[in-house]
């Protein structure tokens, strides 16, 4: 099978086109024929050896996946041959940059019958991070101020959408090309983080979503009420900087699971929540689309991997 491995730590040159044996599934995986990977920055850290999770060299790149389950494992249940799924591989966030992949099959569920597989494959990641963020960690009600940081991103825009879903005043900052986008999402008010300082104009919000961290986390502290809370999925708050503002902070890692991806589904299936898929490179590009993580030019949206039968 073709796939994309790195048998080194470094920039976008150390990825290898490679072929490899078609794998087996072991207790509690899928054999899945993949038809499309998403590519997240979390790739870009695993590449560069920077990730905080523990991935031993060589590795095939890629967590995000859509395609047809060719088998399954031992002690799977839910799950048959030929069925369209969508979700991510692993704890370890690796291989899914292949023509067959082994994801753990409860963080597997079945596709959105209303997604073509470039666009499933585009969400898993993002959209389980967005409904984490607000509706787990933040636990929002209706008429909450919600406060977003980095809307135009891929985590961002799904996390609009969510929180014009719950019922909350969205306030959202992004950069300038994308504020009439974050507005169209849902956002009632869009600060252009490069020419304005949101603080200024934002106060008292309930909920703050960090998607940026550094000094937009920090400036974000004085604009929550007392008691309100900061999630991020970038870094931690110390306890002694939420005592001093009077606030709660949450940091997380994404935990993919059939459950949550089964409510993202839904949101899909009915209409309230739309996949943004940006650039569409083949996987033998996979060098490309790194390149393009690190700043390269492509579309807004999530790039995505399409992987031919």
């Amino acid at each position: 099978m073709k796939a994309v491995r790195v048998l080194q730590f470094g920039p976008p040159k150390v990825i290898t086109n490679v072929d490899l044996p078609r794998p087996e599934p072991d207790a509690g995986q899928l054999l899945v024929h993949v038809k499309a990977a998403g590519v997240g920055p979390w790739d870009a850290l695993i590449r560069e050896g920077k990730s905080k999770l523990h991935q031993p060299l060589p590795l095939i790149l890629g967590s995000d996946l859509s395609g047809i389950v060719e088998s399954i494992g031992a002690e799977v249940k839910g799950f048959k041959p030929g069925a369209e799924v969508y979700g991510a591989t692993n704890p370890q966030f690796t291989g899914a940059y292949a023509e067959y992949a082994l994801p753990l099959a409860s963080m597997m569920a079945p596709k959105p019958k209303t997604l073509n597989f470039i666009e499933a494959a585009s969400a898993p990641v993002v959209a389980v991070t967005a409904w984490q963020m607000l509706i787990e960690y933040a636990d929002v009600t209706a008429g909450q101020t919600v406060l977003i940081h980095g809307a135009g991103g891929n985590v961002g825009a799904y996390a609009v959408q969510l929180a014009k879903q719950a019922g909350l005043h969205v306030v959202a900052t992004a950069a300038s090309g994308d504020l009439d986008y974050v507005r169209r999402l849902g956002a009632e008010t869009v600060v252009d983080y490069k020419t304005e300082r949101f603080e200024v104009s934002v106060a008292d919000v309930d909920v703050v979503l960090d998607t940026v961290g550094g000094e937009t986390q920090r400036r974000s502290l004085p604009v929550l009420k007392p008691g309100g809370i900061l999630v991020s999925v970038v870094s931690p708050v110390p306890e002694a900087t939420q005592k001093q503002y009077g606030i709660r902070a949450v940091f997380f890692y994404v935990d993919v699971t059939t459950a949550r991806l089964n409510k993202i589904t839904k949101l899909f299936d009915s209409g309230r929540l739309v996949a943004d898929v940006g650039t569409v490179l083949p996987l033998q590009d996979a060098r490309i689309a790194h390149e393009m993580l690190g700043g390269a030019p492509h579309k807004r949206g999530k790039i995505v991997l399409s992987i031919a039968a």
